[in-house]
């Protein structure tokens, strides 16, 4: 199918590759269907569009690229998720001008079912995590990943 995208004109894409979040995303309600289209040629950012909506659009990040302690629990029932494997994670990045002031929303976390192509935002509650981490944080940790 034909899209309008908010930083690449019209592009083609596939049904496949659609990712539903059954109850759209917190302010965007009403838009359950987004692609994910790279947008850096190594693969760091990428827009997560709506395919309904060019002016629908987040920049979003693998949260493990910026900060490797990064963690918290997930009902693997909730999306379908029956591996570590099947599971993604994305967080939303806020670019500011210059870019060292670009900040990463640690609290809300979008988790994907890379194989049933489904995802929901999740809104922590742990009082570390909040809206605005800086994406170049000062201290990185050892590896850690999402719980299911």
């Amino acid at each position: 199918m034909k899209m309008k995208t908010k930083y690449f004109g019209e592009i083609e894409v596939r049904d496949n590759e659609c990712i539903e979040f059954s109850n759209g995303l917190p302010g965007f309600e009403n838009y359950h269907s987004f692609v994910l289209l790279p947008v850096d040629e190594l693969g760091a950012y990428f827009a997560l569009q709506s395919v309904k909506e060019a002016g629908v659009c987040l920049i979003v990040t693998n949260p493990y690229h910026f900060y490797k302690n990064y963690e918290f629990d997930i009902d693997p029932e909730d999306l379908g998720i029956q591996s570590q494997e099947d599971i993604a994670i994305y967080n939303v990045v806020t670019l500011r001008d210059p870019f060292e002031k670009s900040t990463i929303n640690l609290q809300a976390p979008i988790v994907m079912n890379t194989k049933q192509r489904k995802a929901k935002q999740l809104i922590l509650n742990q009082l570390d995590y909040r809206t605005k981490h800086p994406l170049t944080p000062s201290v990185k940790g050892g590896e850690s990943h999402a719980r299911p």
